[in-house]
């Protein structure tokens, strides 16, 4: 059906030295997927009937990893290929300590090893239960996978709200492979997200930034983004001030845009980073925030900089953002009235900012979609044609102040 050169080396390496060692294995999910949509795969994953620790006795390169679900890496040349134990049927209600699930049935531990149909029954949509053998060369398709791929359908496997409950992330899964795909969300898989979504609030913070990365930086986050406002689950990923701009029509576009731009850098294959478009989705908040303290009295510099701190502060209670990012996003905020202000003597101080660039182009967005006038932009532009060698040269202050951390104290000489 497939060619081996579809298959990365390291996959069919794995795959060949399990079945070699006794053991089933296939490559898995989306891998499979994307060969039936005519795609290149970018990584490849393994199923197999080894345990963790049988796989790991087969590759001196391999690690097992994870505690909740456990998996093994395998490095082969410069690939890992991530392979997993088939899983089996979870007695959440037994005494088992290999499968777990909270009071609202949230699995929380989940190591339950069991048949190749078993592990296709667990995996969470049609589309990804799909197997491989690279040395049989035969497809196996258990849960009509290949039937939603053709007709371009996201489905849960099992009964949707029962498998959401399981593990809430599965609602931005499906949304996330929507928008990637563009494909169509099967009537029950998406119903059962509005009774369920208030689940999300019970994921941890770091896990639910893994997933906001997966969604808003691979090039789809404007659909990505449509389909979680739909959904009603934009607050519970990203807290209530990522609504801020429900009401408004230019904060709503200005999103839009900061959006679209992303995904064009990322299919131009352009860096992109959070911090950018975090601060850009949350400046209708930071804005709205610090023209509160304005009327209370507080300068636009003091209450722009209070207003960064406590929208960072909120929005990290539901994302784990690094800080790495949130300085960023704070320093991008604070620089929008110091830019606006145009102090004479600041203006290569300002130009030589880290966050000077992303700063002035969260300025064209505001320009771009609201009454703001392109003064300030224009006045910008033509700083940096004049001194071009400024632009971003000068390290952040907070990295500056992590590296001075860092520095070993020298020690006083001996008298």
């Amino acid at each position: 059906m497939f060619e081996s050169s579809d298959f990365s080396s390291g996959a069919i390496h794995v795959v060949e030295r399990l079945q070699d060692r006794g053991f089933d294995a296939y490559v898995v999910g989306g891998a499979v997927r994307d060969l039936l949509l005519g795609k290149k795969p970018k990584d490849f994953d393994v199923a197999t009937n080894a345990t963790p620790e049988q796989i790991k006795r087969c590759f001196r390169s391999a690690r097992i990893i994870g505690r909740r679900f456990q998996i093994v890496h395998v490095r082969s040349g410069r690939d890992i290929i991530e392979v997993t134990t088939f899983r089996g049927h979870h007695d959440t209600e037994g005494s088992d300590p290999a499968a777990q699930a909270s009071q609202s049935g949230r699995l929380l531990r989940d190591n339950v090893y069991g048949s190749l149909d078993d592990d296709a029954r667990r995996r969470d949509l049609t589309i990804n239960a799909l197997y491989y053998d690279t040395t049989a060369h035969a497809l196996i398709d258990k849960m009509n996978g290949q039937a939603d791929v053709t007709a371009r359908v996201i489905r849960i496997i099992g009964t949707p709200a029962d498998r959401y409950r399981e593990d809430p992330v599965r609602m931005l899964r499906v949304l996330r492979f929507a928008a990637r795909l563009k494909f169509e969300i099967e009537p029950s898989t998406r119903n059962a997200i509005a009774e369920t979504g208030i689940l999300l609030r019970d994921i941890p913070s770091a896990r639910l930034f893994d997933e906001w990365l997966k969604l808003f930086m691979n090039g789809f986050s404007a659909p990505a983004f449509a389909l979680l406002r739909e959904h009603d689950l934009l607050k519970h990923l990203m807290g209530d001030g990522i609504n801020v701009a429900n009401h408004a029509s230019a904060a709503r576009q200005l999103q839009h845009q900061a959006m679209t731009d992303t995904d064009h850098r990322v299919a131009e294959d352009r860096p992109v980073t959070p911090a950018f478009l975090l601060a850009a989705l949350l400046w209708p908040a930071a804005e709205r925030r610090a023209g509160e303290l304005m009327a209370r009295g507080e300068s636009a510099l003091q209450a722009m900089h209070i207003a960064g701190q406590q929208i960072v502060q909120e929005t990290c209670q539901h994302l784990a953002i690094p800080k790495r990012f949130s300085f960023a996003m704070r320093d991008i905020w604070d620089l929008q009235p110091r830019l606006e202000r145009r102090p004479p003597k600041k203006i290569k101080d300002l130009l030589a900012h880290r966050w000077f660039r992303a700063a002035f182009d969260l300025r064209l967005l505001r320009e771009a979609s609201s009454e703001v006038n392109d003064e300030c932009s224009a006045f910008w532009n033509a700083q940096q044609l004049q001194y071009p060698e400024l632009v971003g040269s000068k390290r952040g202050r907070h990295e500056s102040e992590s590296r001075r951390r860092s520095r070993p104290r020298r020690r006083k000489p001996a008298s």
